[in-house]
Parts: C-alpha cells; structure tokens; sequence
C-alpha cells in the first residue's frame, strides 16, 4: 500500500505541476477584530478576505549548453518542445547550446524562474532534448523588456518565432 497525499503521483515520476497558492489566513498575523476578547462563546464566524496578487507577464531567457551534439538532432528537440509548449516564441541553437525565449505568466518574478528552471529538464525525455544543463537565465517583465528595446538595449529583438540557428 503506498502512503501519500490523495491523487499525488506515486514519488519519482516528474509529475509534479508548480502552483501559486496564497500565504493563507494568518500569514501576517492579523486577525479579524469581530470576534471579539471571550473566545469561550463558541467560534463565531470571521470574515477573511483574501488579497490576490494578478498575474503579470514576464520575458525569460533560458540558455543551456553542454558536450557537442549533431545539429539535426538539437533542432529537432528544440523543435519538438515548442510543439508540446506554444508557448515558446523562439530558440536559437548551436551544436554545444541553446537559448530559449518566451513569455511567462506567473504571480511574482519567483514563480516565473521556478517554472523556467524546471523547463529543460522536466522536457529533457518527451522532446529528447540534449543532456545540458542551464547555465543561463534571465526573468524580466514586461515593462522592462519593453523599455530596454524602445531604449536599443537589452537583449537583442527574437527572430521570427521559431527554431532557428545562430
């Protein structure tokens, strides 16, 4: 009999999913003056209100590098991964790495780089992805991004979406 959480995934089979969740009633301590000093009475209902971070966009930048690889195979993983995540605007990509670009929607700039250190190598088996490791990641949002182009800085505007060469 396996022991865990109701409808987890047995341990070890990368199915984890990353959520935002929010800190909960009592996070910062404070508590709804309704209820009053006499906590004997019985619990009375509290209004709690939960205060939602919205979701924000955010531009990442992963690169990856590692051993020589043949090239038609690097395109094809890299190819392979955008089919399964659209999400992808672009990859460029050499024999030895790669960098991959997209937008992310997440809560806060964390929850963004979570998600983009996880990318590689929870897809590395599905799209049969080269066994590189990240050596490179930036996370900036939106206005960020925006600014730095407008100013001709920054990273240098993706090539057309897609998989491409350098």
């Amino acid at each position: 009999m396996r022991r865990a959480r109701p409808g987890a995934p047995p341990r070890g089979t990368g199915g984890r999913a990353l959520t935002s969740v929010g800190a909960g009633v009592g996070f910062d301590e404070r508590r709804s003056t309704d209820r009053g000093d006499d906590r004997t009475t019985g619990s009375e209902p509290t209004t709690v209100r939960e205060e939602r971070t919205p979701s924000r966009l955010w531009h990442v930048t992963l690169s990856v590098s590692g051993g020589a690889i043949p090239l038609k195979e690097v395109r094809r993983g890299l190819e392979q991964l955008a089919h399964d995540h659209p999400f992808l605007l672009t990859s460029r990509y050499a024999n030895d790495h790669a960098e991959i670009r997209y937008w992310e929607e997440a809560r806060d700039l964390h929850d963004a780089a979570a998600v983009a250190l996880r990318l590689w190598g929870e897809h590395r088996s599905t799209a049969k992805l080269p066994p590189w490791e990240i050596v490179g990641l930036e996370v900036i949002d939106r206005e960020t991004y925006h600014q730095r182009i407008a100013e001709g800085y920054g990273p240098p505007p993706a090539a057309p979406v897609g998989v491409h060469p350098y």
